[in-house]
């Protein structure tokens, strides 16, 4: 049986699941970065929809991945866990 590591290796040899896995990368380190600021503060979903104005389950779909948050979204939830939204420019 393969690790996860050594499975991922091999997915990432095909051109096609690299390439979206390079455009999907920063969505997801986008949302492990919340989910950890969260579990600093010890928050869970609930508490952190209830600061925000919005249900539990909105964090939870945020959070696995499905849905497609709003820039409002992504503020609102860097407020609550103090950290702000940078803009770059190339």
């Amino acid at each position: 049986m393969k690790n996860f590591n050594d499975f991922k290796i091999e997915l990432l040899k095909n051109k096609e699941t690299a390439r979206e896995y390079e455009r999907l990368a920063p969505r997801y380190r986008i949302i492990s970065e919340i989910i950890a600021a969260r579990n600093k503060k010890g928050m869970t979903q609930k508490e952190m929809a209830d600061k925000i104005g919005t249900k539990q389950s909105a964090i939870a779909r945020f959070e696995s991945g499905n849905g497609n948050p709003t820039l409002g979204l992504l503020e609102k939830l860097g407020g609550v866990l103090g950290f702000r939204l940078k803009a770059w420019l190339q």
